[in-house]
């Protein structure tokens, strides 16, 4: 699916980039764009992949810090263990990349 989105936005791009047809097809375009996005179907979708791909991520970071982190040199190790604490002590308010977990 992610890359129909990146194909179909791709053709859009060129099509706006390469058209002969002005300024106003343009407008046509981004007015359509905008009411795509602002349609709260897409936006609940678009929240919802977020908050998956955060989730996702998380699981990710720990399950690596935790098989890699003991074989890493120790500034990097160290690194590690920082934000396993901070990430402890923060509880849920931002993940490790400072963006809230809405």
């Amino acid at each position: 699916m992610r890359y129909r989105l990146t194909f179909i936005a791709g053709l859009a791009l060129g099509y706006v980039l390469g058209t002969k047809a002005g300024r106003e097809r343009y407008e046509q375009l981004r007015k359509s764009a905008r009411q795509v996005a602002q349609n709260p179907a897409v936006r609940n979708t678009a929240e919802s992949a977020a908050q998956q791909s955060r989730r996702f991520a998380g699981r990710a970071y720990h399950a690596v810090s935790e098989k890699v982190g003991d074989h890493m040199p120790d500034s990097v190790a160290g690194r590690v263990r920082s934000l396993r604490e901070r990430s402890a002590h923060n509880g849920g308010g931002e993940d490790d990349w400072g963006t809230s977990n809405t």
